[in-house]
């Protein structure tokens, strides 16, 4: 069973790009999240301990945080949480979370974002199938009915 988090933070860095082998578009970043608690005894806020965690985005959610995002944003991040295990270069074993990002968004708690949807197509008209009837018509029919 996978595990799926959301969590809020900033990006350390901008992300970075590049292309699989397979030809896939992946953009990896990395966000700093911590949460904050209030100390009574102070009578303020203060930071908690903070997560550092690896985010990868793929194809067309990949293509968008590129586009948009840049390192110091506030974001939102969904995704499945991963945990790989890997050897260094040295030999030293490495345990790593991760998130394979299903949704990644401004965080508009902080900030206003400006939303540009994309520009589509109007519809084709949809022609009936084609059929004896509506052939002969298409044949009958004159290429300029004004100049007829």
């Amino acid at each position: 069973m996978d595990t799926y988090l959301t969590i809020t933070g900033n990006l350390t860095a901008d992300p970075t790009q590049r292309l699989t082998a397979a030809g896939a578009t992946v953009v990896h970043l990395r966000i700093a999240s911590s949460g904050r608690k209030f100390d009574k005894a102070a009578g303020e806020f203060r930071d908690g301990d903070p997560l550092f965690i690896s985010v990868s985005c793929w194809r067309g959610l990949a293509a968008n945080v590129f586009a948009t995002l840049r390192k110091g944003d506030s974001v939102i991040v969904h995704g499945r949480l991963l945990y790989r295990t890997y050897d260094d270069k040295h030999g030293a074993r490495h345990n790593v979370h991760e998130i394979d990002a299903i949704a990644v968004g401004p965080d508009l708690s902080r900030y206003p974002a400006e939303l540009r949807r994309p520009v589509r197509q109007a519809d084709a008209p949809v022609r009936p199938e084609s059929s004896p009837e509506t052939a002969k018509q298409d044949t009958e029919t004159p290429a300029n009915p004004v100049a007829a």
